[in-house]
């Protein structure tokens, strides 16, 4: 009797701009549009899960970025997002877009930022050093066409065309859903869940993925929103998505709602609990010292809850390069887990590993001496040195001038035709002389 293995068959992908998880073989992932941040996911955003985005910095507006990111890689790769937000039309013409002149399955931004710091890559130490592997801290986009369909690259510099946005809005791929925020909170958010389970429903599932954005959730269009219900609103949408396997979410919480302060202690763990993942992006602009220790970062990432369809565990402990628990991870793997940090560059917004630069914090190292060195005047009759209290004796240090000063007049009397020879200069001499009536006291 002969045996023959079985070879499973390889599954197409369902949808366009879709990946199949390597994780499970019936999760299916869209692109958040970063890649760093589809890394940390465990390849990208499962669907029928939602995604909550924490920035409490309120001198920024980085969790509204990576709603702009996820909304610009939904509408490019041709699936329907539905934006919740009172003027989400203005905010869809402020998305980012692919570089001009490039296609649609254009990889390369190059940065200027990432020219002029790789303008000297070239190691100056020994030669056989040139060929090493050059250290990465994030990770790229990959450059099969896969890939290319899945992600896209975006350009901060660059805007969603006009009639990409109108087009968008003629073919219903494009929806836009008010809050119409009234006194009662509860009601509001109750008719709001409606509408969007009306949007859901109205589409079949054979139309593809259905990406759902809620840019400021707890924002002033909201009303007068408590901490209950912005959880109760998170709990009754991941039971919502469950209902649907096609849609996913990505919500953003308003600044001021971001902390402890608000909500009460343990207020991000509660958003992650009721999230299928929760991430915080703290920016450094209300501490001057984090700004002057990490000059290359913009803030801290911290993940407190990652999605984990169909498994126990979570793929991006499996997958995750950046995260460092991975084989993937390279020399770093089992070491524990990474910090993280994040950037936003001219042209992009990456999240990579939490470094320091040269000389501890300074991108180029130090030439001139250091700022608390002191200089001696040679011209300083006097000078006392302090020593610290557990000293026996307290030492003076007095210079002689009177060398200098005898020789400076028996020159201003030589007559001016008179010439002079120069004579070396000699040292100050030294006298050092203790006082009986003082035994912690010497003279110098």
């Amino acid at each position: 009797m002969s045996f023959k293995r079985r070879i499973p068959s390889k599954q197409a992908t369902p949808y366009a701009g879709t990946r199949v998880s390597p994780s499970s073989p019936s999760t299916i992932l869209i692109s958040t549009g970063i890649p760093s941040l589809d890394d940390i996911l465990g390849g990208g955003l499962p669907l029928s899960c939602s995604l909550a985005i924490l920035a409490p910095d309120n001198h920024s507006a980085y969790g509204e970025l990576v709603q702009k990111y996820f909304v610009s890689q939904g509408i490019a790769s041709g699936q329907q997002v539905c934006i919740v937000d009172d003027d989400g039309l203005s905010f869809a013409k402020e998305c980012m877009w692919m570089p001009v002149g490039s296609s649609a399955h254009s990889h390369g931004v190059n940065d200027e930022e990432e020219k002029s710091a790789q303008s000297d890559e070239r190691i100056k130490i020994a030669w056989r050093y040139e060929r090493m592997k050059h250290f990465q801290t994030t990770v790229s986009s990959g450059n099969d066409s896969s890939s290319d369909d899945y992600c896209h690259t975006f350009d901060l510099t660059s805007r969603i065309p006009a009639s990409v946005v109108q087009n968008a809005c003629n073919t219903k791929q494009l929806v836009f859903l008010e809050v119409n925020s009234s006194r009662d909170a509860g009601g509001s958010i109750r008719s709001l869940l409606g509408r969007i389970q009306g949007v859901v429903s109205a589409a079949p599932s054979e139309m593809g993925p259905i990406r759902l954005c809620v840019p400021a959730l707890g924002s002033p269009q909201w009303g007068d929103v408590d901490a209950a219900a912005i959880l109760w609103f998170l709990h009754s949408l991941r039971r919502l998505l469950r209902q649907h396997p096609h849609v996913c979410a990505s919500v953003s919480l308003a600044p001021h709602v971001c902390t402890d302060r608000w909500g009460g202690y343990g207020w991000e763990e509660k958003v992650g609990w009721l999230a299928d993942a929760a991430i915080s992006m703290t920016g450094f602009g209300a501490n001057p010292y984090l700004v002057a220790v990490f000059p290359s970062h913009h803030g801290l990432v911290q993940v407190h809850k990652l999605p984990a369809p169909h498994t126990i565990l979570p793929a991006s402990d499996k997958y995750s390069t950046l995260r460092g628990l991975s084989s993937s991870a390279g020399a770093s793997a089992g070491s524990g887990e990474n910090n993280l940090a994040f950037k936003c560059t001219r042209k992009r917004l990456v999240i990579e590993t939490m470094h320091l630069d040269v000389e501890g914090g300074v991108t180029e190292r130090h030439t001139t001496p250091s700022s608390t060195a002191i200089n001696l005047d040679a011209g300083l009759a006097d000078e006392k040195v302090h020593l610290s209290g557990r000293s026996l004796a307290t030492v003076q240090v007095e210079l002689e001038k009177a060398a200098d000063v005898t020789q400076a007049d028996s020159q201003a009397r030589l007559p001016l035709n008179a010439t002079t020879t120069p004579s070396k200069v000699k040292k100050p001499k030294k006298k050092v002389a203790f006082h009986s009536d003082q035994p912690d006291l010497y003279d110098f």
